[in-house]
């Protein structure tokens, strides 16, 4: 046995061990990763039966890089279950192109660190231009084309969200791709230019557009553009954070969807703040499945499946969570800092259903029935929606 190779001394680590069951690993192990989720190594006595997996973290995703940045994403390729939404975790340097382009998708973007110039036209042609930082997001329709350039002495790093799991980052209309698979005779005639005009364009758009590096703008938004149509009255961007959140006695939560951003009609989400030792209450949602990004901390969420099915996951920042339509679940924060977490839908509305509240608006004696519960628990049920506790 001593002769083995892949045997060697172990530091300290968790054990798949509750109790009298479970035993030790004798054999290979990836320390790191069994630190990170400690509940599957050695799942809660509550936790049955089998569920999906519900996690993929960035960290495991394909990164393709730029001259201008990079982009990494999870789509229903790498997160199965994951049947309504993809993500894309995007960086911008600093006067960084994401180039412009359009998709069949809705693009929902939330930005995480720096600042970021966003361009679109509407339908009609009027333009649009904002200046974005961290906190805001926007959403652009399927089809509006649209652009979106890094900022600042950083640059910027955002999170996309796409309302079809299929959706690929490596798979939009880009106009410098669109331009070199038409023929210059072409190009010439509908710009009304002499085909010359066209004699520099990328030819290996693969490796020179994209993300690609660019010269940041000197223009102050409000003039970066002007045309006689006047300006878009659809407003593709919004001020998250500075919306006035939910309080609740262990943190916040702000909702965004159709009813305050009219430009998000097929996304809605929410963005919670977690306070260490609190948890996002018991809770399921009727009209979606919920994909999730952590921004910040450490969370465990047990997800209920129906059917005596139940399974809990560690999640960090830079994961990816999912819980499909009405199963319950809460979020904990297992950290010694805030936990934040953002869930999003496919839908124009934000709805949750809570637990608490369920229980509180039934009747007494019928809850007492159903749970085997005292007066003193009964008295402390909630009649409106705890959020966090």
């Amino acid at each position: 046995m001593t002769d083995l190779p892949w045997l060697s001394s172990k530091p300290e680590a968790p054990e798949p061990i509750r109790g009298d069951r479970g035993a030790s690993i004798l054999g290979p192990r990836n320390l790191a990763r069994e630190r990170e989720v400690p509940d599957l190594l050695a799942s809660p006595d509550t936790d049955a039966g089998t569920i999906p997996n519900l996690k993929f973290s960035y960290a495991d995703a394909r990164n393709r890089l730029g001259s201008g940045g990079w982009a990494r994403e999870i789509t229903i390729r790498e997160l199965p279950v994951a049947t309504t939404l993809a993500g894309v975790n995007m960086r911008l340097k600093p006067g960084g192109y994401r180039e412009l382009h359009y998709h069949k998708e809705a693009e929902w973007g939330f930005m995480i660190a720096g600042q970021a110039r966003v361009t679109a036209i509407d339908t009609e042609g009027r333009p649009f231009v904002d200046d974005v930082e961290a906190g805001d997001i926007w959403n652009f329709p399927a089809g509006i084309p649209h652009s979106i350039q890094g900022l600042g002495e950083e640059g910027c790093e955002f999170l996309l969200v796409f309302d079809d799991a299929n959706f690929s980052e490596n798979e939009t209309f880009l106009v410098s791709d669109w331009f070199a698979h038409t023929p210059r005779h072409i190009l010439a005639r509908n710009f009304g230019v002499p085909e010359s005009a066209f004699a520099h364009l990328p030819t290996d758009v693969e490796k020179t557009r994209w993300i690609f590096n660019g010269t940041e703008p000197t223009v102050a938004k409000q003039d970066a553009i002007k045309c006689p149509q006047g300006p878009s009255p659809i407003r593709y961007t919004h001020r998250f954070l500075k919306q006035e959140p939910s309080r609740a006695a262990g943190g916040t939560v702000r909702v965004v969807d159709s009813r305050n951003f009219p430009a998000a009609s097929t996304i809605a989400a929410a963005i919670n703040v977690v306070e260490p030792g609190r948890l996002r209450e018991l809770h399921w949602h009727p009209n979606n499945d919920e994909w999730q990004y952590f921004v910040r901390g450490r969370a465990r969420m047990t997800v209920f499946a129906s059917g005596g099915k139940a399974r809990t996951f560690d999640y960090c920042a830079g994961d990816v969570g999912y819980v499909p339509l009405g199963m319950g679940h809460y979020l904990e924060n297992i950290g010694d800092e805030p936990m934040v977490f953002l869930e999003a839908f496919k839908s124009d509305r934000f709805a949750d259903f809570s637990a608490n509240q369920w229980l509180g608006l039934s009747p007494r004696q019928m809850v007492k029935e159903h749970l085997n519960l005292d007066d003193e628990t009964l008295s402390k049920l909630r009649q409106d929606k705890p959020l966090i506790v």
